[in-house]
């Protein structure tokens, strides 16, 4: 962006502007914002415990490939699609375009549901393992309290500039993603633990459909989600038609690559015969992070116990900062739509939507506030079901999206590949179906809630989709009663 246009910009915010600043950040941008939502670190120590030790232990990198592979279909028809719309709406516009404005207000409704849970569970680990960290320094300090110092600083950073945050994150993601890689490539370059480097004990078939697969498949995609965040950027983003389709299939692939090779290098450490005894050794003693971090202070060193710990708060840090300005775009772009309350669209001097971040802060602090005030465990309430919550709302949102990249390139003809608009749709709708399936039969293993809590968690699914198509429809119905009037 030249100067005259950055200048042109923050004067026109000044007078009360709507809109974002536009070509600011690239493919690298974008990525580091998805990656942040990944939250890297926090995926390999605060998930792969529960995969190994709960799922199929060592087929669970096959497990991670598999979800993967299943997530890249899907993208195949995202990238398509967002060649021909305006994504700035994320999944409202995808299902809108589609199928009408009731049916992608639903999945906007869903989308939101998604980040704001997954915000929400990474606030109750981080205000956990903050709480812990320092009374190891004899220093007492509620989780809670700690969370709400952070919803500040978050939402000072979500009212500035783009760049800003994106150098932000670029760091956190840098050093989380420093440590991890440290320790793959370590172990893969000693030739592995005790049993060497066992490629088909973790990627053969019959490794991965071994225990329970289904439960290991929940946690990958709980640590694989938020790639189809770049969608979200597109009016901030550089040249928006190739920035998005080469940061959505660079996004895909990374991680894809990353979680597969990190729990491949997990087993390989403690060896395909001894990694599901060692997962649950570690659930049990009641620190499930000491699955990971116990490997790698014997590969790195002692100085990986204190730095990986502090990295995996640096880890949630970047998640909730990334999770906090998707949602920020979406109150932005629904409000834009009329779905939202006009002043919601509303942006500062620094072309931020700074009045969604006024209510994504003020919503999160509501979801948060019931954990505290009852006086419930952060991680095995708060983080569990927020996070079971989202994988299952997030599925559904992926399922309409694949359902409508169909339907819109039937209805339009833009475009004659079959394998972008019809093939890989279609078989990415069976096979979300299916991880969808597995996440509801698996859903108390996922949220350790009981059949009522599971039951009252699943049920803010429809309901929130539901809620989201009755706003579209009354909006609807409002306009044309104006229309009449006039």
């Amino acid at each position: 962006m030249s100067n005259t246009e950055t200048v042109t910009q923050t004067k026109s915010a000044d007078k009360g502007s709507t809109s974002l600043r536009s070509g600011t950040i690239g493919v690298l941008g974008i990525m580091f914002f998805v990656f942040s939502a990944q939250a890297p670190l926090t995926g390999v120590a605060g998930a792969t415990s529960l995969a190994f030790g709960l799922g199929n232990g060592a087929g669970a990198p096959g497990a991670y490939l598999l979800v993967g592979l299943v997530i890249m279909v899907f993208a195949v028809g995202f990238v398509a699609m967002s060649r021909k719309v305006d994504t700035h709406g994320g999944f409202y516009a995808y299902v809108s375009a589609a199928m009408g404005r009731p049916l992608g207000g639903g999945a906007a409704w869903l989308a939101v549901l998604t980040y704001v849970s997954v915000q929400a569970a990474m606030y109750g680990l981080y205000g956990a393992s903050f709480s812990a960290l320092l009374a190891g320094f004899g220093v007492e300090v509620p989780w809670w309290l700690i969370v709400l110092a952070t919803v500040a600083l978050v939402h000072f950073m979500g009212t500035r500039n783009i760049e800003l945050g994106t150098r932000v994150l670029a760091v956190l993601v840098g050093l989380e993603l420093l440590i991890a890689l440290a320790f793959g490539f370590k172990v893969l370059l000693t030739g592995g633990g005790p049993e060497g480097l066992d490629f088909m004990g973790s990627f053969a078939p019959e490794a991965v459909i071994s225990g329970a697969p289904g439960v290991a498949i929940v946690f990958a995609v709980a640590s694989m989600y938020g790639f189809e965040s770049t969608a979200i950027y597109s009016t901030e983003a550089k040249d928006p038609k190739r920035t998005v389709a080469r940061a959505t299939y660079f996004s895909v692939f990374s991680i894809t690559v990353f979680f597969a090779f990190m729990t491949w290098m997990i087993t390989s450490y403690y060896g395909a015969s001894a990694v599901q005894s060692a997962a649950l050794t570690a659930l049990e003693s009641g620190d499930s992070t000491s699955f990971v971090f116990g490997a790698l202070v014997d590969t790195l060193g002692p100085w990986a116990a204190v730095v990986g710990r502090v990295l995996l708060l640096t880890s949630l840090l970047a998640g909730v900062m990334a999770l906090h300005n998707s949602v920020n775009r979406y109150f932005h772009s629904l409000a834009l739509h009329g779905t939202l309350p006009r002043a919601l669209a509303r942006t500062n001097r620094h072309l931020a939507p700074s009045s969604a971040a006024i209510a994504q802060s003020g919503l999160t602090l509501l979801v948060v506030a019931p954990f505290a005030l009852l006086g419930l465990d952060p991680v095995l309430t708060l983080f569990s079901w927020g996070g079971g919550l989202s994988v299952a709302a997030l599925l559904v949102v992926y399922t309409l999206t694949s359902l409508a990249v169909i339907v819109y390139f039937r209805r339009t003809w833009q475009e004659r590949g079959m394998w972008q608009t019809l093939v890989a749709p279609s078989v990415a709708v069976v096979l979300l179906l299916g991880l969808l399936a597995l996440v509801v039969a698996n859903f108390s293993q996922l949220t350790g809630g009981g059949q009522n809590t599971v039951a009252i968690i699943l049920a803010i699914v429809p309901l929130c989709f539901f809620v989201g198509i009755a706003f579209e429809v009354l909006k609807a119905r409002r306009a044309d009663s104006g229309r009449g009037m006039a």
